[in-house]
């Protein structure tokens, strides 16, 4: 990984071309590296007089430099004396929530994929609950739903420090809320979301189909929405396609704004890279950045994944990093072929679409809820992999391969019958495939 040293010994490298060595003797000697954070290099110097020079006659150039290393718009700050002191104190409190930290909007890659959504998330952090209101953002995992969910809240903190924020996953809401009930906390519950000034809701899809979670959220929602406070929900998909969904909620999501994000283009891709190695303190060679951009098409976070590796290959091994270390790291990181996923996350995600637990699919319960939740298990099990009917009743106790035959056979009549059932399995499947 290349420290903030190297880093500043890159930039100066690149200076001297633009400069004499006069110059950068005299005014860069005693200039000091100290943060490369939020698309910003800090440096700190002695006196007041040579920061009066450095911004005049050098920042310019350094901003410059910066941009074309990391593909991305840099600033440039310097400190000196007590400052230095100051910022340190100001980073370590600078957040509302850890969520959100590193998820800004300065660090978004906007392109043609996400152009839409992006200046349909900065409007709303510029004028929460006036404009769009609820914002939904959908679209396929490791697309950048999430960083513009966070990047509004980061904003919001940042010019209305008042404001109060609350973030939470669709699943994490269901299972809040049933704690809530069990705890005798419901009340508190209640108050702890319907009286923010903005709502962050990450996953929405996992709650439909849940009846008792769409009730409450109906009425949070409609409690902050009616105080003409701010909304924002990611999905997987719009919400036509989320069959399971309560109308109510389907037409007060559609009521609001609703924002796509694609797959992002080559010179997206590109710049992605580029900007994901900045923010690991990493100058990758433009024959890697291309490589990557090139073979990683449709997923930001493979891309993420494959230079955080990268990254520590470099930290750990002190080498320098080759195309074929490239190719092995996204060897790791992309799924080769059609994806198949493990028995462990069927059972595990449809466990957590019907609110059990995975022993509750594998065991012996035989309440209605479970016995369904356990079909539909097998179901997607036949339907997902390669597996036989005995290699399934194996994951579930070892229940005979008639059990399983029968179950299978059960959710297929369902299906061709019963839309309910049929959006159930579609929104089961999706979430496997995520």
């Amino acid at each position: 990984m290349n420290s903030l040293t190297e880093i500043w010994e890159s930039i100066l490298d690149i200076l001297r071309q633009r400069t004499t060595s006069t110059a950068i003797n005299t005014w860069f000697a005693d200039c000091t590296p100290v943060d490369l954070a939020d698309k910003c290099l800090v440096l700190q110097t002695t006196s007041e007089f040579k920061r009066s020079i450095l911004e005049s006659r050098f920042a310019a150039d350094l901003r410059e430099i910066l941009t074309d290393l990391f593909s991305c718009e840099f600033d440039v700050k310097f400190l000196m004396g007590d400052e230095l002191e100051e910022y340190e104190t100001a980073r370590k409190g600078s957040h509302l929530m850890p969520e959100m930290d590193g998820y800004t909007f300065d660090n978004f890659i906007v392109g043609n994929s996400n152009k839409f959504a992006h200046a349909a998330a900065l409007s709303v952090a510029m004028e929460p609950g006036k404009n769009y209101n609820p914002l939904l953002i959908y679209g396929n995992s490791g697309l950048g739903k999430t960083h513009l969910l966070l990047a509004i809240g980061q904003y919001i903190n940042e010019h209305q420090p008042s404001a109060q924020i609350a973030y939470i996953k669709g699943d994490e809401f269901t299972n809040q809320m049933v704690k809530s009930i069990q705890t005798g906390t419901a009340e508190e519950f209640r108050q702890k979301y319907r009286n923010v000034d903005l709502f962050l809701v990450d996953d929405i899809q996992f709650i439909a189909g849940k009846e008792s979670t769409q009730e409450e959220f109906f009425h949070t929602f409609n409690n902050i929405y009616e105080a003409g406070h701010q909304i924002v929900i990611t999905s997987d998909r719009p919400p036509v396609e989320m069959t399971t969904l309560d109308d109510r909620l389907r037409t007060r999501f559609e009521g609001g704004l609703i924002a796509d994000v694609q797959s992002p283009d080559l010179e997206t891709r590109i710049a992605i890279t580029r900007n994901k190695a900045a923010l690991l303190g990493m100058i990758l060679p433009e024959e890697i950045v291309n490589y990557i951009a090139e073979n990683l098409t449709s997923n930001i976070r493979q891309i993420e994944g494959v230079v955080k590796r990268l990254t520590a290959y470099s930290n750990v091994m002190h080498d320098e990093i080759t195309v074929e270390h490239v190719r092995k790291a996204i060897k790791d990181v992309v799924r080769v072929g059609v994806y198949i996923p493990t028995p462990e996350v069927i059972i595990e995600e449809t466990a957590r679409y019907f609110n059990l637990s995975t022993d509750d699919l594998r065991g012996q319960r035989r309440s209605k809820n479970t016995a369904l939740a356990r079909q539909v298990s097998m179901y997607l099990m036949r339907q997902l992999t390669n597996m036989s009917f005995k290699d399934i009743g194996a994951e579930y106790e070892n229940r005979n391969h008639a059990t399983v035959m029968a179950s299978v056979n059960k959710i297929q009549a369902l299906m061709d019958t019963d839309k309910t059932i049929a959006g159930m399995i579609r929104d089961i499947t999706s979430n496997i495939n995520s």
